[in-house]
């Protein structure tokens, strides 16, 4: 047996693309989560072909989706084109968080009302939802599952604002609490992770469908 028949995988680059989901319907304006049933609008739909498009060049070998709708939806044009089935991986779900099913504007529903303020006590795990470091740990091993299943290739795994913003903080080193107005995770946008071996060597951020207010969580 040669050398040949031994990948040296410790010099293979892998790219995993983590993408979030296209802009959601949701006449109401509430904080959905992960309640089901909710889909993606016309522009959402049009955002996920759009990326789906950008990427239609691209080596994807493994596409992988939140359980969520409109994670779903977003990836189907991606698999579609490359011919490939979703793979579901429950890590990377929404956020749990206590104010799902709400209204939660500034100066608008729930977070107006004494009786919910004692949810927002910390900020820093935070205390109305699931911890930071939870997400990251569960979203970091979706990527990881998913680089491997991609190994040489590319991978593209969908999920959701605040869990592509908190996994990308943890890999930068970051801390995870944060405002966020300041998230730069835009609708469909791609969040690059790149690896030589099992190294990231890279984090490339862009929006195949164009940018969008972060202080719009697709609702």
């Amino acid at each position: 047996m040669t050398d040949a028949d031994h990948p040296d995988h410790t010099s293979t680059r892998t790219i995993v693309h983590v993408l979030r989901h296209g802009e959601v319907h949701n006449p109401r304006g509430i904080l959905y989560g992960r309640l089901p049933g909710f889909r993606l609008s016309v522009a959402g739909e049009a955002q996920a072909r759009a990326v789906a498009s950008v990427l239609a060049d691209h080596d994807i070998t493994h596409v992988v989706a939140s359980p969520l709708q409109r994670a779903q939806e977003t990836a189907t044009p991606i698999a579609e084109a490359h011919k490939l089935d979703i793979v579901t991986d429950e890590n990377l779900i929404e956020a749990g968080n206590e104010f799902e099913g709400l209204k939660v504007a500034v100066g608008d529903g729930a977070l107006s009302r004494p009786r919910h303020w004692w949810k927002l006590r910390d900020p820093f795990t935070p205390s109305w939802g699931e911890p930071y470091l939870q997400i990251a740990h569960r979203m970091l091993a979706a990527v990881n599952a998913a680089r491997v299943a991609a190994v040489g290739h590319e991978a593209v795994v969908v999920s959701h604002q605040l869990p592509v913003w908190t996994l990308r903080r943890f890999l930068q080193g970051e801390r995870l609490w944060h405002d966020p107005r300041h998230r730069q995770c835009g609708l469909a946008s791609l969040t690059s992770l790149v690896y030589e071996g099992d190294t990231l060597v890279d984090i490339v951020y862009s929006e195949p469908a164009g940018a969008s207010d972060p202080r719009v969580t697709g609702a």
